[in-house]
């Protein structure tokens, strides 16, 4: 079941925190790297956010995380997060088509690591393309991805 998530809830941060950080481990070691910024990120931050969190519940677990920002009609997808517990069920699909249809958009964007090709494969399925590649000062090549919805 994807639910919204009340992220300035101490508790649902921790349990937001807990699956960004074991999600982000494993696309860590995907990618080559110790130091991975998103690695880094508290359980505050994610309360003081003012993104929109969607969670993916199985069992009363959450499962997976989408967070997202909706500005006019457009949406940024800031991460996508799914417990390695729950690899390979489809979640993380659901989240994506969830939020492609939840709100009236005429555009998304992404961003991911140039060598995270499960995250680039599933993007293209919901018809994301490749607009940017650029390297931050952190050293991980990054791309963007957009994708143009009809309203």
């Amino acid at each position: 079941m994807i639910t919204k998530i009340e992220n300035s809830n101490e508790n649902n941060a921790n349990q937001i925190h807990t699956v960004f950080q074991n999600s982000y481990a494993v696309e860590a070691q995907l990618i080559g790297v110790f130091d991975f910024p998103p690695l880094s990120r508290s359980a505050q931050n994610i309360a003081a956010s003012d993104h929109d969190f969607y969670g993916f519940v199985d069992n009363d677990c959450l499962a997976a995380v989408i967070e997202i920002e909706v500005t006019g009609k457009q949406l940024e997808i800031h991460s996508l997060t799914v417990d390695p517990k729950y690899f390979r069920r489809g979640i993380a699909d659901s989240l994506i088509s969830y939020v492609l249809a939840a709100f009236d958009l005429t555009d998304a964007t992404v961003e991911t690591a140039v060598v995270n090709k499960p995250a680039i494969h599933l993007y293209k399925k919901h018809g994301f393309v490749e607009s940017q590649r650029w390297t931050p000062s952190h050293g991980i090549e990054k791309l963007a991805m957009s994708v143009k919805l009809s309203t």
